[in-house]
């Protein structure tokens, strides 16, 4: 799979802030439910390693919007007291795969405007 992730510095990824971009993106194409017709998948890239992670939840299977619960271990860097993730390195961003190539938000919301 390839991919076109940046490298995003001092900004862990955690549930507010996957909440918060979903309020920036809505309406552009860059959400889950906006662009899903379009054959966009939610997905994580770990900017470090360049690897894909299809967004699932915490029995493995494949979820429709982002979901923190999924991803390996090795990315997770707290949980809470009930064992759930609050976030994970800030090498991880959030974006979609579409015919097996990673785009962040921006990106899928380009290609889904036009």
């Amino acid at each position: 799979m390839s991919h076109h992730c940046s490298q995003v510095k001092d900004m862990h990824l955690c549930k507010d802030k996957l909440e918060k971009e979903n309020l920036e993106f809505t309406g552009t194409g860059g959400v889950s439910k906006e662009n899903q017709s379009l054959g966009f998948s939610p997905a994580f890239c770990d900017t470090e390693t360049g690897k894909i992670y299809l967004s699932c939840h915490k029995d493995g299977t494949q979820a429709a919007i982002h979901m923190l619960d999924g991803l390996p271990e090795k990315l997770i860097i707290a949980r809470d007291l009930h064992n759930n993730i609050v976030s994970v390195k800030s090498s991880v961003i959030p974006g979609f795969v579409k015919d097996d190539e990673f785009y962040t938000r921006k990106q899928a919301a380009v290609l889904a405007s036009g």
